[in-house]
């Protein structure tokens, strides 16, 4: 039965792959080697997987070569609109900036004419209340003169009645000429407190008239100071909020560096000369109250870093987690951001601090680290030159290196981090919140 089929297949192969031999010839000799069906079977399939595969593979490589096109040119235009997104947050950043400043300025203008106006009206008042204390003293001596004059004549009637016609032969008598001089004088004093008091009357509505119409204009530019603190210490707040940083326990670490320094953290208030405060000293107080926090987040905020070490334009290479390392090609952790932009671009301090680091660190290249207050440092590697010292105390915006391409890196870049209490967290936390203040 086995030898049927391979006596059948074997007529098969032969039928479409007959037999074949291949001379060899040389100087000397002649050789030939024979094909059988199968060897030519054999060859013929494994001809043909070679050519599928050389096809499968061209098409791979092919498939391959346009979608990382494709990627790249998906990244390019990711990368441009990011970019344009950048540039007009840089732009508003700047516009918010300067209407910031509008704000302050407009601020200092008003506060120092809320000083002036409650300066008048302290003095409006205390004339107003001795005017009142002379009206009352006025007011009161007519009613005694008048209450005498009337006393007088009632002693001139009891004398007629009682003696008749003697009084009238003793009425030339010196004794009623003085009575007489003395109900006239007091008939004058009365007709001239009288003319007094119409006037101090007249003046008494004249300052209600000037206190009433200083009183609205304190309303309008209490309520428009009200409308500015509420409009520059929210946005603040919420940059605080925004980077985690408890706002209350920032202010009062910042009150507390300044305790007794005097300055504009100096607590406040409108004097009430041992009086219950009137509701403008109140509203006033609170105005103060406002600012002073106002004054204190402009320094928490100094302190914090909320901007970016580079003011040239640039582009972000990598951001903050884990990625692909560009060295080994394994997974690890990217601690900060990275800027790339030309060799020697300005770098500048995200915020007030002190330079505890400026030379060589293994990876890092030429490093800079500055400590900022409530535990906050930040680092700035791979510098080509570093302009700042250790010890050095540097402000928000001050120079203190350039970029370049030091250390273990792959290009030319700014690598930045942020770190509290010791441990990395993603500094466009921080450069993310002060878009919509600064």
């Amino acid at each position: 039965m086995r030898t049927k089929i391979a006596i059948k297949a074997h007529a098969l192969l032969e039928k479409h792959f007959p037999e074949r031999r291949v001379f060899l010839k040389s100087d000397n000799d002649t050789r030939f080697i024979r094909l059988r069906p199968v060897t030519q079977l054999i060859a013929l399939a494994g001809s043909s997987a070679l050519v599928a595969w050389a096809i499968v593979a061209t098409a791979i490589i092919l498939m391959d070569s346009i979608g990382s096109g494709n990627f790249r040119e998906q990244a390019k235009r990711d990368q441009r609109t990011y970019q344009a997104r950048l540039n007009d947050l840089s732009s508003q950043r700047d516009t918010r900036a300067e209407e910031a400043l509008a704000a302050q300025e407009r601020f200092n203008a008003a506060l120092t004419q809320i000083s002036v106006m409650q300066s008048e009206l302290l003095s409006s008042e205390t004339r107003r209340r001795e005017l009142e204390t002379g009206i009352d003293v006025i007011q009161s001596t007519l009613r005694d003169t008048m209450q005498d004059r009337e006393a007088a004549r009632s002693q001139v009637a009891q004398l007629q009645t009682e003696n008749g016609d003697s009084i009238q032969v003793a009425a030339s008598t010196a004794p009623m000429d003085f009575l007489a001089d003395a109900l006239a004088r007091t008939a004058l004093e009365r007709d001239k407190v009288i003319e007094d008091s119409e006037e101090a009357l007249l003046i008494a509505d004249e300052l209600h008239q000037k206190i009433a119409t200083m009183q609205e204009q304190n309303d309008t530019i209490f309520r428009q100071l009200e409308e500015a603190m509420t409009v520059s210490v929210a946005p603040l707040d919420r940059m605080f909020r925004a980077a985690g940083m408890p706002t209350e326990r920032i202010l009062e670490t910042v009150r507390r560096g300044y305790s007794g320094q005097g300055g504009p953290l100096t607590p406040l208030s409108f004097t009430t000369r041992g009086e219950k405060p009137t509701a403008d000293t109140l509203r006033a107080n609170r105005l103060i109250n406002q600012m002073d926090r106002l004054n204190l987040y402009r320094l928490a905020a100094s302190k914090a870093p909320f901007a970016n070490p580079v003011k040239d334009a640039f582009r972000f290479t990598s951001h903050f987690g884990f990625r692909r390392d560009p060295k080994t090609g394994g997974r690890r952790m990217h601690s900060g951001v990275d800027f790339a932009a030309g060799t020697g671009t300005p770098l500048y301090a995200t915020a007030d601090g002190v330079v505890t680091h400026a030379g060589w660190s293994s990876g890092y290249g030429r490093l800079v680290k500055i400590q900022h207050e409530f535990g906050i440092e930040t680092r700035y590697a791979h510098q080509s030159k570093i302009r700042v010292k250790v010890g050095q105390r540097v402000s928000r915006g001050d120079r203190i290196g350039d970029m370049g391409a030091t250390g273990r890196v792959t290009g030319v870049h700014l690598h930045y981090e942020v770190r509290v209490g010791g441990k990395a967290v993603n500094p466009m936390i921080y450069i993310k919140a002060a878009n919509d203040v600064f």
